[in-house]
């Protein structure tokens, strides 16, 4: 029986050494307890932010030209579909809104609404002193924020200048494009990958229309160390070059260094289906060349992409020195039990690392069986079972070619 590639997971060990890769809201570095210990922590979130910003050869916008990523932003409707309708095409302000609003109802819900309403007040005395004209008749931003790809502003925008266009009060306008979307909303969630790719790796929710939401294809783990945290208090200080016996600033801030493990899940089925518009459960007939490619530069991105803060200070850029990658039908699982135990502070640290993870894969192998077909990328000797030595660049043709072909 032929194996089918539906889970692709990918699993990393990197070196940091002095770093504040992602602080918290006090401006020290993020942790989390596990096996009895705190380890430093950078979060999905902050992953996910800089794969999706990244710029080069592997960018999420090299991915497919004809496919662009999403707009992120609470003022997506007044600054991309209002403005433009009004400024350069001339519509009436007050008929444009009147649509985008309605639009802005049936997507998100009354209450989300109603919540931007409250402080239309507080955004049009803002925009009176910067553009009477103009910025002062659009829709507040919003309460929450908008993940909205090209194509549904396009298909939005193109509904707003139909509705603001034809006969009837600003009243009339609204109702009618309430209805208007009702009736032809399925259009709307037809559109090739509208919500852009990086939405349909990380998903979006909408609160109103729930048939908008798009499921995440993409699973990140909060990356940790695999030992205990090493951290240090900075204490550091600005010369005056004018006054030398003195400095103009002096301040601390807390740095750390470790071995981070990260764990990341591609859904197959459901990124092809967020990509082509398909049911999830119609793949395998469907077509899979950019959800290939889109896992290739994936696998890329997650190797070669550093998340940092104090970028100045520290230069945290690093690549990890152990990559593999796993595919095939079973539930996805993560390897952080291997790093239950802490790695001791002591010794080569990266070779007990490796040495915890092939006991891990190991003894969960001897349990559950596997029908994972395994890629290894490693700069260090390490003897996972069944893995196939590898270099990042074939891994990720391996993994595309898995994803096109559907085999393993």
């Amino acid at each position: 029986m032929t194996m089918l590639p539906r889970f692709i997971q990918i699993s990393t060990l990197t070196t940091y050494p002095a770093s504040l890769l992602n602080r918290d809201d006090s401006g020290l570095s993020k942790r989390i307890p596990f096996g009895g210990v705190s380890r430093t922590r950078v979060s999905s979130q902050c992953l996910k932010r800089h794969w999706r910003m990244a710029d080069g050869l592997w960018s999420l916008q090299n991915v497919d030209k004809d496919i662009a990523t999403s707009i992120r932003s609470r003022r997506i409707f007044p600054e991309k579909i209002e403005k433009p309708l009004i400024e350069k095409e001339g519509l009436d302000a007050e008929r444009v809104v009147a649509a985008s609003q309605a639009l802005q109802s049936e997507l998100y819900g009354e209450k989300g609404t109603a919540a931007a309403a409250k402080n239309k007040k507080t955004a049009k005395d803002d925009a009176d002193a910067l553009n009477p004209s103009i910025d002062a008749q659009l829709s507040p931003e919003r309460s929450e924020l908008v993940v909205l790809g090209h194509p549904e502003i396009q298909f939005l925008s193109k509904i707003v200048r139909e509705m603001a266009s034809a006969d009837g009060s600003a009243a009339d306008v609204s109702k009618k494009t309430g209805e208007w979307f009702k009736k032809h909303k399925k259009d709307f969630q037809a559109l090739k990958c509208g919500a852009g790719l990086d939405a349909a790796m990380f998903g979006r929710f909408i609160s109103g229309d729930t048939d908008a939401r798009v499921s995440a294809a993409v699973h990140v783990a909060h990356a940790f160390t695999v030992h205990a945290e090493e951290s240090e208090t900075d204490y550091f200080t600005a010369v005056d070059d004018l006054n030398n016996s003195g400095s103009a600033h002096i301040n601390a801030a807390e740095l750390t260094s470790g071995i981070f493990y990260n764990y990341v899940v591609v859904d197959v089925p459901q990124l092809v289906s967020n990509i082509e518009g398909c049911p999830s459960k119609q793949w395998q007939t469907a077509p899979r060349d950019v959800a290939g490619r889109l896992v290739k530069h994936l696998l890329h991105l997650i190797a070669t992409v550093t998340p940092g803060a104090k970028l100045g200070a520290t230069a945290p850029y690093a690549r990890p020195w152990f990559v593999m990658a796993e595919a095939g039908e079973s539930q996805p699982r993560t390897l952080a039990d291997a790093f239950y135990l802490p790695v001791p502070l002591r010794g080569d640290m990266r070779a007990q690392a490796l040495r915890q993870l092939e006991d891990y894969v190991g003894k969960s192998d001897e349990m559950y069986g596997s029908d994972e077909r395994r890629w290894i990328a490693s700069m260090y000797d390490v003897s996972i079972p069944r893995g196939e030595n590898s270099s990042l660049d074939q891994m990720g043709e391996s993994l595309e070619r898995a994803v096109v072909s559907l085999e393993l």
